[in-house]
């Protein structure tokens, strides 16, 4: 039976309405009632092994600084002076020494967010020290990788991946090391897209040639209260691409990883826009960072075990190769459904028995915002927010 526009419909048969991958006041209500609630991944433990190292992360129009503090500890601080609002710290990475320097009037506070004083703190009468340090901003260390969020509402980053935390400690997350540099690449979709996209398990055997001859049939997905799961094994006859092919033949064992997962590739995200690839070479960090109703900024770098094997190395590199093609057929596919959101002639789509992660993705927007399960937005709408 034909659902009238504006009702209400919490039907898992039809995927999330087209009208809130575009909507500026839903993109509003997601920044408050999802994004600032959220865990967001910021760096790994190696990327800040000394004290005074620190990695930034802006989000949500938010400047955000982690740092490893004078004793060992790892903290989070909003990067911003509490004098003047100046950003303290530039780039996504560096070392400040032993305490942060404000550069416009030279406030300083310890690694641990103490102000320590300033030139001219003499003619501040009644100024509290102790009121005036780094605001911090809520952390947890998981597997290695580093957490922020701005607000708080969700279960831990434990709690979220409970379920998984286990097949992924198997892979050691915590002594790996970074390879390369985060990378950034802007997308024209909304954030959602993007993560259906990477929750969708209908289009690989279409739209992924590459992953079909590696993975064949063996593809699954799973989905849990907070995080996802999609994985397969690769297959033992060699594909007829030569990068796929070598890939087959030169990955070597990994005899820290169980027999079985020395030739799985598995991927897992979490509620609501970060994943992780892990392959037995490597793992992957993706975010997909929304920046506007229709821009997403995708946020990635990989991380290994020190290994000098030449087969090792060769693997990585045909990895980034393989993943390279599957980024361009992505690409195209959440350009191609971004335009059509736009469309008059659609609304929602029908949803699979089997597309589990893409059910479980909309059960989770249509209970945190109501309005997710409106077809339409209603007649009193905002066109514009604010």
């Amino acid at each position: 039976m034909a659902t009238a526009p504006h009702s209400i419909t919490d039907d898992e048969r039809l995927s999330l309405p087209a009208w809130i991958y575009r909507d500026p006041a839903f993109f509003e209500i997601e920044k408050r009632e999802i994004f600032r609630r959220s865990w967001q991944v910021v760096c790994h433990l190696s990327d800040i092994p000394n004290p005074g190292d620190y990695h930034t992360f802006d989000f949500l129009g938010e400047s955000i600084v982690v740092v490893r503090a004078a004793g060992g500890e790892v903290r989070a601080f909003h990067n911003v002076c509490r004098h003047r609002a100046a950003r303290l710290l530039d780039g996504p990475r560096g070392h400040c020494g032993s305490r942060v320097i404000c550069p416009y009037h030279g406030w300083s506070y310890a690694l641990d967010g103490r102000l320590l004083g300033a030139a001219g703190m003499k003619g501040f009468s009644g100024l509290d020290a102790h009121r005036h340090g780094l605001v911090p901003v809520e952390h947890e260390v998981f597997l290695g990788f580093v957490f922020v969020r701005l607000a708080p509402g969700l279960p831990s980053v434990r709690e979220m991946m409970g379920p998984y935390a286990d097949e992924l400690a198997v892979y050691q997350p915590e002594r790996m090391v970074p390879l390369g540099r985060v990378t950034l690449r802007p997308r024209p979709v909304n954030w959602k897209n993007v993560a259906d996209n990477y929750g969708d398990a209908l289009h690989i055997r279409v739209a992924h040639p590459g992953l079909t001859r590696l993975l064949g049939d063996s593809y699954r997905i799973e989905a849990q209260e907070w995080a996802d799961k999609m994985w397969g094994t690769l297959r033992d006859e060699l594909s007829s691409n030569w990068s796929e092919r070598l890939y087959q033949r030169l990955l070597p064992s990994i005899e820290h990883l169980p027999p079985e997962r020395r030739r799985m590739w598995t991927y897992f995200r979490l509620w609501p826009n970060v994943a992780f690839d892990v392959y037995p070479d490597q793992i992957d960090f993706m975010q997909f960072v929304p920046v506007s109703p229709t821009e997403t900024l995708i946020r990635e770098i990989a991380y290994v075990h020190p290994d000098e094997r030449r087969e090792m190395r060769i693997a990585r590199y045909l990895n980034w190769r393989i993943n390279r093609q599957v980024n361009r057929e992505d690409t195209d596919l959440i350009k191609r459904v971004q335009a059509g959101m736009s469309s008059s002639s659609y609304t929602a789509g029908p949803l699979g028995d089997n597309e589990e992660c893409l059910r479980s993705f909309a059960r989770r927007m249509r209970r945190l915002i109501p309005e997710s399960r409106l077809l339409e937005p209603p007649a009193d709408w905002p066109r514009t927010f604010g």
